[in-house]
């Protein structure tokens, strides 16, 4: 059984009865996916025992009437009223099933542009964005889950400028927002980024003046809104010269039309390299059988899907890894040791298990996500996250009414019942005064990952632009993509850090937020 708060978690936004167990969640959705007996004991054991957790739609939709198992798709715009259409129905398809979307919009023409066979001029790329956002401000999946979006534009497309400064909101949306986070504003439901080739990391090396100027006001408003992030096609196109766009969170690159098949194993709970590689081949299994068997939202995905057989095995709870080896969130030999094994025998067994089944062998295998409900289901840190906060308040929306939970982070909850003081422990407002070593690590693990990470790193309020940008220069040729996040740079944040002593009175209790009655943020309900 899971403990209070992972069940909550589980309980609001997987379990397909309000009285499902976990142990039948983990039934369920090995039953769904599975060839055989023999095989569905192997995924709901896994499942279970959490070493493997599938992506949040397996959880969600396995057992449904219609199984949409795949956590998000990526799109190329096209610039023509056709192509504008067709992204507007993918989007709205693809979102009402629970599947998040990622577009590049590097192809439409610029705000302003003559259109030479209707007359008038062009709306451009961000008109277009700013259309989709509003699909996804309006569909809410299952009544709970928000929509999950991204744009991105390449460096050299004319309207750079305005998509730079598009969440740079002024003080009356900012005061709005702070009153309602439902209060729509610029590209609000939207995660933005920064296309960059090999023209402008060498612009960076080189001194060029003009990719300078827009390298530093770019890590201006990362400094200050914790956007645009950067994209860095250098990388992606080196291992997939087709991938044009990505998904929300960046972990996947995607083709246009495709998909994203998300799992990840739980790195703490793995006993042995032999136990890792036993997990990796099943999970490898489990998600190309999910593959297989999920539905798509559109015939072009479809077929996309069948050509690819993308999946994305990743990891979560590389920061638990590193306190139970060695104590500090750095680079090790021993990550090292079993890193190479999650690719080396995810790369074996994709290839043999397609053989198997008679189809194509996938075109990636790894991926690391964000993995955030599901790592607190795990009781893990996140993807390859540090440890937030040893305690803190989580906000979220529940059937229209944002709520909040005391939580106290799982993994110091296990060191403290272990002995251990926890007082030392690293975490992301600590790490947030180490930006290289953040990057240095997210960049250490993308030599093992032949997709993306999704990372975010944490800023201190008002950090510095300049050192910013020399950092990021610094660390960008090898990273396939980067985003961060400035303490306070938004309205309703959804972490909120608190005293330990404070936690650990109030978990499991909900909260209700009243921004009229409760001056404080939170009352009880």
């Amino acid at each position: 059984m899971l403990p209070v708060f992972a069940d909550a978690v589980f309980k609001r936004t997987y379990a397909i009865t309000p009285d499902e167990t976990w142990p039948q969640a983990a039934a369920r959705v090995a039953k769904a996916v599975a060839d055989d007996p023999a095989q569905e004991t192997v995924f709901a054991t896994l499942i279970r025992e959490r070493v493997f957790i599938p992506g949040g739609r397996y959880l969600y939709s396995s057992g449904r009437p219609l199984m949409q198992v795949s956590n998000c798709f990526g799109f190329l715009a096209e610039d023509s009223r056709e192509g504008w259409s067709d992204l507007m129905r993918s989007a709205l398809m693809c979102l009402s099933t629970g599947g998040g979307i990622g577009v590049n919009y590097s192809k439409v023409r610029p705000s302003g542009t003559p259109i030479a066979r209707m007359g008038g001029t062009s709306s451009g790329p961000i008109a277009l964005m700013q259309m989709v956002n509003e699909v996804g401000r309006h569909v809410m999946s299952g009544g709970s889950r928000r929509s999950a979006l991204w744009a991105g534009l390449h460096w050299k497309h004319p309207d750079i400028d305005a998509f730079i400064a598009i969440k740079d909101w002024n003080v009356d949306i900012r005061a709005m927002k702070a009153k309602s986070f439902d209060y729509p504003a610029p590209l609000d439901m939207t995660n933005v980024s920064v296309i960059i080739d090999q023209e402008y990391l060498d612009g960076l090396t080189s001194g060029n003046v003009r990719i300078g100027e827009l390298h530093r006001r770019i890590c201006d408003a990362a400094s200050r809104t914790g956007e645009p992030a950067f994209r860095n096609d250098v990388l992606i196109t080196a291992d997939d010269p087709d991938a044009v766009t990505g998904n929300p969170c960046q972990e996947a690159v995607l083709h246009d039309n495709d998909v994203c098949n998300l799992g990840s194993i739980v790195l703490p709970r793995i006993l042995s390299i032999s136990h890792l590689e036993f997990a990796v081949r099943a999970a490898v299994q489990f998600l190309y059988n999910g593959s297989l068997r999920g539905y798509y939202p559109t015939e072009k995905i479809a077929a996309m899907a069948k050509r690819n057989r993308r999946i994305g095995l990743g990891i979560m709870g590389l920061h638990e890894f590193m306190l139970t080896h060695g104590g500090k969130y750095e680079w090790s030999g021993e990550l090292d040791k079993f890193l190479n094994v999650w690719k080396d025998v995810a790369e074996d067994e994709s290839r043999k298990y397609a053989a198997r089944k008679g189809g194509a062998v996938p075109v990636a295998t790894r991926a690391i996500a964000p993995t955030g409900t599901i790592s607190i289901m795990a009781e893990t840190t996140s993807g390859i996250e540090p440890i937030f906060r040893t305690a803190y308040k989580r906000r979220y929306q529940s059937h229209g009414r944002y709520l909040y939970q005391y939580v106290v982070d799982p993994t110091v909850k296990r060191l403290m019942d272990a002995g251990h003081d926890v007082k030392d422990i690293e975490d992301a407002f600590s790490l947030s005064k180490d930006v290289p070593r953040r990057l240095g690590v997210q960049a250490s693990v993308q030599a093992y990952t032949d997709q993306a990470i999704s990372s975010t790193v944490n800023l201190p309020a008002n950090y510095d632009s300049t050192e910013l940008a020399g950092t990021i220069a610094q660390y960008l040729p090898r990273l396939k993509g980067v985003t961060f996040y400035p303490d306070q740079s938004r309205a309703g944040q959804p972490l909120v850090p608190v005293a330990l002593e404070e936690a650990l009175g109030q978990e499991g209790v909900v909260y209700e937020e009243d921004s009229e009655r409760c001056k404080q943020g939170v009352c009880g309900l």
